[in-house]
């Protein structure tokens, strides 16, 4: 009985973070293709849906270790399983930042860094799924893989703050859309961030190995 509420709880986290995903997709497409009802949906339909999943696996979680009191391994899975469920809100929480701060952004003129905002994007976004593959095949190897990605991201992040930096120093009329591509570069990184630290918890529940503070093990 155990094993089946394991599935069905791995099985609800996946369409969690697979929401949360999607929700990170839409508010960078609604920024670069400039696509309002794309970013309001994320905004107004996304989000509550998103508040309904933290209930539900968290109360689901809470029964489980009441009902079945699972000991190593699957109790170190259903308290990695809460974690990631506060993880996945967090997330979603910074594309909704994106999705505001790209509807600011598509009534004006583009400004450069936001290609780089699209490969940074992509990134972020494949570590999420990546990090969550991993946790569900307790796949190290590709835990480490995106824990590697992190830096990355926060190179591309580094890029975009010179850029927009610049672009504030040159006297341009545009500092409230510099802040506002910053702002978004920044919620990227801190998706990037969890999903790595994500990871780092697979990799302790796997293998009983703390690298939080030994990145130079990889």
């Amino acid at each position: 009985m155990l094993t089946e509420k394991m599935s069905e709880l791995k099985h609800r986290i996946i369409e969690y973070a697979t929401l949360v995903e999607t929700m990170i997709h839409k508010s960078i497409k609604g920024l670069l293709e400039k696509d309002e009802p794309l970013l309001h949906e994320v905004i107004d339909k996304d989000e509550p849906l998103v508040n309904t999943y933290d209930r539900e696996i968290d109360e689901t979680c809470t029964i489980l270790i009441a009902q079945f009191e699972p000991m190593a391994k699957d109790l170190r899975t259903v308290v990695m399983i809460l974690k990631m469920n506060k993880d996945l809100e967090r997330m979603a929480d910074h594309a909704v930042n994106i999705s505001e701060s790209s509807l600011f952004l598509i009534a004006r003129p583009s400004l450069v860094a936001v290609n780089d905002i699209r490969e940074m994007a992509k990134t972020s976004s494949s570590m999420l799924k990546d990090g969550i593959d991993a946790f569900v095949n307790e796949n190290v190897a590709l835990a480490h893989s995106v824990c590697e990605r992190d830096e990355v991201v926060d190179k591309l992040g580094d890029k975009i703050l010179q850029e927009t930096t610049n672009f504030i120093r040159g006297g341009h009329d545009g500092v409230k859309r510099a802040l506002h591509l910053m702002r978004i570069a920044h919620n990227l990184e801190r998706i990037a961030d969890i999903s790595t630290n994500i990871c780092e918890e697979v990799i302790y529940i796997v293998e009983g190995k703390d690298i939080k503070h030994h990145k130079e093990d990889f």
